[in-house]
C-alpha cells in the first residue's frame, strides 16, 4: 500500500469511511459521497442499477454511516439485490420506507421528486 490511511479514514475503496461518524443514526445529504448519492437516487428512479455490486457499495455505505442494519436505505439496496439475484418480487412496503427516508434526510422535499 502506497498511501497512509489515518484510523478515522478508512476505506476498501475510494469511497471514505468515517470511522468517528458510523452509524449515528444522523446522515446530512452534503456528506453523502457523490457516487454513493447517485447510486442511492437511481435505487429510488423509474430505472434503478442492475450492477449488484454497485448497489451493494451504497448499502455498505448506508450501513455504516445510517442507522446500521436498520437504515432504510441500507435495507432497499439489500432487497433490490436479493430481487436482482432471485428476480423475485420486491417488496413495495420497504421501497415506500425508503422514499420517505430519503425525504427525511433531505433528498428530497417530497417522495414524488424522487421518481
Amino acid at each position: 500500500m502506497s498511501q497512509q490511511q489515518s484510523p478515522t479514514d478508512v476505506s476498501v475503496d475510494a469511497i471514505p469511511v468515517d470511522v468517528t461518524n458510523t452509524q449515528s443514526g444522523e446522515v446530512d445529504p452534503a456528506e453523502v459521497p457523490e457516487e454513493i448519492e447517485s447510486i442511492t437516487r437511481g435505487l429510488a428512479g423509474e430505472q434503478p442499477p442492475t450492477n449488484p455490486l454497485v448497489v451493494l457499495k451504497a448499502a455498505r455505505w448506508w450501513y455504516i454511516h445510517g442507522k446500521g442494519g436498520t437504515d432504510p436505505a441500507f435495507q432497499w439496496a439489500i432487497e433490490w439485490v436479493r430481487h436482482l439475484a432471485t428476480d423475485t418480487p420486491s417488496d413495495v412496503e420497504r421501497f415506500d420506507a425508503f422514499l420517505e427516508y430519503l425525504v427525511t434526510v433531505g433528498f428530497a422535499d417530497e417522495k414524488a421528486a424522487l421518481r
